[in-house]
């Protein structure tokens, strides 16, 4: 059955605003919403895709875990997968996973084990024989980024262990955060030496483990809470309760505030004190991790391809405060977006001080009726930008006025256009200041062709001089030329240039990524780049060469092709390859080579009982297998769960083999 009209264009908005969001978030270090809205929207995303299989696609911010590794430093697989966590929002929620694990576990005695979840930045410390030996970052979860002179700068990190039998290898995972006071110092610091403040503490920590020289990250005061042991050999541990014990007697900081649950009702005990007490911390948290204690029960229990069956994350309600609006200005981004954001009178909201907001859009304000001088209710979950819940109209006092969003770009002045069934304003200018600026901060972004060092304001000060006029000319720069420019000394100058030259060796992904083609994330980036052999392959295919490639769907192939269409944009490509840029084919893969799965194209459809749909997609994906949004008499399998509709029908009248949930588990393994 055909998806409605609206719901088609309800997930195509949803997409976007989450993909703009995840940029914000992992790329610019500028998340522009809290975390309980962004939440909002991917499960009001997933819950439309569930209803509706048949939208479902491949580049869905639903079918993606985690961030790929930077190329600034070395690779570091680790040595059992760094899973994320499901969430909680509710106590149904949080009843249904308890049911769960009771079933699955039937008579046995279940204890668990309440944390508070740390909002930092996740890391793995190897140790052998008692010697910490190498440290890295989370990353996409199956490796990250090689961090260990930095780690090595954090007192509370024991570079030895406290025992006199040290296991002879084992894996401590840990979160690294920023005490709020420290945080407060830093931002006004920041403030005082003219640079940008940190958005929140996690950001802060997560930008602080990634700096090239060690001496910034020892400058920060950054502190850990290990939570857990990923891999270990020669330690004999049976409940996580002894191993948060073993981890303190080896030396490491756990979290004083955790407890052992006898029973459920002592854990919803725990998280209602937290939610309570939450804002008396000096760090932040956005909930608590709820665990099954028994290390067998947890094994017996496993995970699924994202997330452990025996953890559970409950996130706290979204803290509240009430200030007023002091006015809307309107940032131009790098598709030339126009967004509105708010200007509050600053607020505390536990414990940090808020004076922005983003407003999403027009439509948006038009909706909760928001005036500027208005007093609204603002929100935050986790220590990010706030939102904007509410206006409080009995506040009014009559001289509040009305958003109108303006006519012409607030940066070059052209009309703006707001086309059919979007709710976005855009500039159309592509030589609009801003939109250049935001391009150029893109390019050189972590996940396209990580320019270590070259950020938004050296960038900014590069266009204002005439340096540089697109992401081409930052291969021509001299040294001289960067001199001339306010605070650049002869040291800077050669690691700006070091950073650049660097990044001429680069892959065809993170090149196509960092081009910034509407529509191409770094998912689709992966997939392209997985099927054309070099960049001029792909410049030259057609829209059914392009929308051949599995997994991608008729509006990124029309993006695709439009953009390589546009001389301009093949110019800056020939400009860029001329300047020495290498974009290496073969960047990834993916599917596995091999797998019971080799090379058999997969649709799935309807509800399944065992997986989420992402985590069935990946464990095809993990098999060899490909996922395509759509059956053709190219589908190898179609995979029916319950409710299933039109796919299925199509699947019998072109003879597509159809296998049952059961089936498919068999095929992958899981049965």
């Amino acid at each position: 059955m055909r998806a409605p009209s609206d719901a088609r264009r309800r997930v195509k908005k949803l997409r976007e605003e989450i993909a703009e969001h995840n940029y914000r978030y992992h790329v610019l270090d500028a998340p522009a919403i809290s975390d309980a809205a962004y939440d909002r929207l991917i499960r009001e995303l997933r819950d439309l895709e569930e209803r509706h299989p048949e939208l479902i696609t491949p580049d869905s911010p639903t079918q993606r875990v985690g961030a790929p590794p930077s190329a600034a430093f070395a690779t570091v697989r680790h040595r059992a997968p760094m899973l994320s966590l499901a969430n909680a929002f509710e106590e149904a929620e949080l009843d249904a996973w308890e049911r769960r694990v009771r079933t699955a576990l039937g008579e046995a005695s279940i204890h668990y084990v309440c944390e508070l979840k740390i909002d930092g930045a996740a890391v793995s410390l190897v140790y052998k024989d008692g010697r910490l030996v190498t440290g890295a970052t989370r990353g996409d979860g199956e490796q990250g980024e090689d961090v260990t002179p930095n780690l090595r700068t954090i007192p509370s990190i024991p570079l030895r262990l406290r025992t006199t039998r040290p296991p002879a290898l084992i894996e401590v995972r840990g979160e690294i955060y920023l005490p709020r006071a420290a945080f407060d110092a830093a931002n006004a610091q920041r403030e005082a030496s003219g640079e940008p403040r940190f958005a929140n503490p996690r950001n802060a920590a997560a930008g602080s483990l990634r700096q090239l020289d060690p001496q910034i990250t020892a400058g920060r005061p950054l502190q850990i809470f290990v939570y857990g042991v990923g891999f270990a050999e020669g330690v004999d541990l049976r409940t996580h309760w002894e191993t948060l014990r073993w981890l303190r007697e080896a030396g490491f900081r756990t979290d004083p505030h955790a407890a052992r649950c006898s029973t459920f009702n002592e854990v919803r005990e725990y998280l209602r004190t937290w939610t309570e007490r939450r804002a008396t911390l000096d760090h932040g948290t956005d909930g608590v991790v709820v665990k099954v204690d028994d290390l067998a029960q947890q094994a017996e229990l496993g995970a699924t391809t994202a997330a452990p069956r025996w953890a559970l994350a409950y996130k706290f309600p979204a803290e509240q405060a009430i200030t007023r609006l002091l006015d809307i200005t309107i940032n131009v981004g790098r598709t030339g977006a126009l967004t509105p954001a708010a200007v509050l009178e600053p607020v505390r909201v536990s414990g940090v001080t808020v004076s922005s907001a983003t407003l999403h859009n027009e439509d948006e304000i038009a909706r909760k009726d928001i005036r500027i001088g208005d007093w609204v209710i603002v929100q935050r979950a986790g220590e990010v930008i706030p939102e904007v819940v509410a206006p409080l109209p009995e506040r009014r006092s009559g001289e509040e006025r009305l958003f109108v969003m303006p006519g012409r770009c607030p940066v070059c002045q052209t009309p703006v256009e707001r086309r059919d069934g979007e709710a976005v304003a855009r500039c159309p200018n592509p030589s609009c200041p801003a939109q250049v600026l935001e391009r150029l901060y893109h390019f050189g972004s972590r996940d396209a062709m990580s320019i270590e060092g070259v950020g938004g304001r050296l960038l900014a000060q590069m266009l204002e001089a005439g340096l540089i006029s697109d992401p081409a000319d930052l291969y021509h720069l001299t040294k001289e030329q960067l001199l001339s420019l306010d605070r650049m000394a002869d040291r800077s100058a050669e690691n700006v240039l070091d950073a650049i030259a660097r990044s001429r060796e680069t892959t065809l992904a993170r090149f196509l990524f960092a081009l910034g083609i509407r529509h191409v994330g770094s998912h689709v980036a992966d997939v392209l780049a997985a099927r054309f052999p070099s960049i001029e392959a792909l410049m030259d295919a057609s829209f059914e060469e392009v929308r051949e490639v599995p997994g991608i769907g008729p509006t990124i192939a029309v993006s695709v092709v439009e953009f390589f269409e546009q001389p301009a944009n093949r110019h800056l490509v020939l400009r860029l390859l001329a300047a020495g840029v290498r974009p290496a084919p073969g960047a990834a893969r993916v599917q596995a080579p091999g797998g019971p799965l080799d090379g058999a194209q997969l649709v799935f459809t309807g509800t399944l009982d065992r997986w989420k749909r992402g985590e069935a997609e990946a464990l095809a994906r993990a098999a060899g297998g490909v996922v395509t949004e759509g059956v053709t008499k190219k589908t190898t399998y179609l995979v029916a769960g319950a409710s299933s509709g039109s796919k299925l029908e199509r699947a019998r009248r072109l003879g597509v083999k159809v296998l049952t949930e059961g089936e498919f588990a068999r095929l992958v393994g899981e049965a």
